[in-house]
């Protein structure tokens, strides 16, 4: 059995204990350790707090890079599209009004300027961070067969579209042709809404009734909007011919936007030029087949001689014509690859006013009152459209600003 400790012996122990604990280990370097790792926590802990921060105001500042770059590219695009459509349009009236007659030859020029297009191949270029990428999961390139049978689907698409706005530009004045072209948006948006999953606002809606009036009411202007020497039969295969050709044209933006985001995985400014230069090929290849079919060509030659403005004024036209609608195409395809099908369309619609103004001046088409309440709509509905977007970009930004906050 132990012995019972005196009050003595136990007061010596006590006070050893107390040494050790008090004395040594105060000293020991595990205690030292400790204290040294309690300060050295919070300041850890602020070092991480910092270096968070900082990394997610880069991201931020990077995103708001991309943003900037992003709106310029686009910028450019629309610059690129209505100056090439109005211009090209213009030119395409005069060659009709001053005596072209061949809707092949019409239709080919709509399509033969993409070899201009093939020293843009050298300008080096880095991938467009773009809004609207391709699905999910996507992580190979579809193959050669695939691409091509999307590029000859297309080019016979614009080859038929092109055909039919042809005819329409031959019979009808250029303003009634322009403004019913602006219905594209309310046809771009019904296929949009199938292949694209186009969500629709109040203001959309607003936007397609607005421009699906304004191109009825001109239906019922035919006699205004006659050419001297277009017989009745004429003008309303005219009318036809626009309507159908303007149908096709929403249809095969909404196509190239599915195309775009399904099938390509990386979205550069090579792949908008791919996608015009293969699909004005086959379209002028398909077009040249009917051009020498047709019989057209025999008369040529015999056409440049008769020209209103002479032969060099001919070809001018006929060049010219070509490449600002090159330039249309590129800024067309590279709208919809940065932002979607349907703005694209709304950009489009834009130019009414600059080729309607500039025709009556030019051609002296005349503008009556129905056409004038036509076009008011026509740019209120595409004002309505412009304001959704804007409400699109900018009304999220908190909700975007959050996420980015969470991801750190």
């Amino acid at each position: 059995m132990t012995p019972l400790k005196s009050p003595h012996q136990s007061g010596i122990i006590y006070a050893c204990v107390y040494y050790h604990h008090h004395i040594v280990l105060d000293n020991h370097p595990l205690q030292e350790m400790a204290e040294t790792r309690h300060f050295q926590l919070p300041i850890v802990a602020q070092e991480a707090k910092e270096e968070n921060g900082n990394a997610t105001n880069q991201v931020i500042t990077e995103l708001g890079t991309v943003k900037y770059k992003r709106w310029i590219c686009i910028l450019l695009c629309i610059i690129f599209l209505l100056c090439g459509q109005s211009v090209a349009a213009l030119l395409g009236r005069l060659y009709f009004d001053k005596g072209g007659k061949s809707k092949w030859l019409s239709t080919l020029i709509q399509f033969a300027g993409f070899p201009i297009l093939v020293p843009f191949y050298c300008i080096s270029r880095p991938k467009m961070l773009t809004a609207n990428h391709c699905s999910i999961g996507s992580n190979k390139q579809p193959s050669i067969m695939m691409l091509g049978l999307v590029y000859v689907t297309f080019g016979l698409m614009s080859a038929g579209i092109g055909f039919l706005y042809s005819v329409g530009m031959q019979y009808l004045p250029i303003s009634t042709v322009t403004l019913i072209a602006a219905s594209q948006l309310a046809f771009n948006a019904f296929f949009s809404y199938f292949l694209n999953s186009q969500r629709f606002t109040p203001f959309i809606i607003n936007s397609l009734v607005l421009l699906t009036i304004s191109s009825v009411l001109l239906v019922f202007n035919n006699n205004s909007s006659r050419l001297a020497g277009v017989s009745q039969v004429h003008c309303a295969a005219g009318f036809i011919c626009t309507i159908l050709g303007t149908a096709g044209s929403g249809l095969l933006v909404a196509l190239q936007q599915f195309a775009l985001r399904k099938l390509v995985v990386r979205q550069s400014f090579k792949v908008v030029l791919d996608l015009v230069m293969c699909q004005s090929l086959v379209a002028s290849s398909a077009i040249l087949v009917g051009f020498f079919a047709s019989g057209d060509w025999k008369g040529f030659s015999g056409e440049m001689d008769e020209y209103g403005l002479g032969k060099f004024s001919y070809l001018m036209v006929l060049i010219w014509t070509a490449i600002c609608w090159a330039v249309f195409y590129i800024g067309a395809v590279g709208l919809v690859l940065e932002v979607s099908a349907l703005f694209c369309t709304a950009i489009s619609a834009l130019g009414l006013p600059i080729v309607i103004i500039i025709a009556v001046f030019v051609f002296n088409d005349k503008m009556d009152g129905i056409k004038v309440i036509s076009m008011v709509l026509a740019i209120w509905g595409f004002i309505s459209y412009v304001y959704q977007q804007y409400l699109d970009d900018y009304m999220p930004k908190t909700e975007n600003t959050g996420e980015i906050s969470e991801l750190f």
